[in-house]
């Protein structure tokens, strides 16, 4: 499998568009999710844990009770790449299931 490749910053904000609720901070793509409780904050992130997993790219995250916040980056490509953006979707929809 090929290296994943660093996006543009045009590329980075035309991605970040489709994303509502994300922003760029510190160079990451980064994310605070509010859930009702802390059992609806665990089921996001096993959830997201299978989807990063299946995907061999992995969050940078925390969780205090109901809040999870992420943030995104490919190390190996020094910045943004597809894969943080494709793992911010699957993110979004998993979020929307929950609420």
């Amino acid at each position: 499998m090929a290296a994943p490749t660093k996006l543009a910053e045009a590329e980075v904000a035309a991605r970040l568009a489709k994303l509502p609720g994300w922003t760029i901070e510190g160079g990451k793509l980064h994310r605070a999710f509010v859930f009702r409780d802390f059992v609806e904050a665990w089921s996001f992130m096993s959830g997201v844990a299978l989807a990063a997993e299946s995907m061999g790219h992995h969050p940078e995250w925390s969780n205090v009770w109901n809040r999870v916040n992420v943030d995104l980056t490919t190390h190996d490509a020094g910045g943004l790449t597809a894969l943080d953006f494709d793992l911010a979707a699957r993110m979004q929809a998993l979020a929307a299931r929950l609420a």
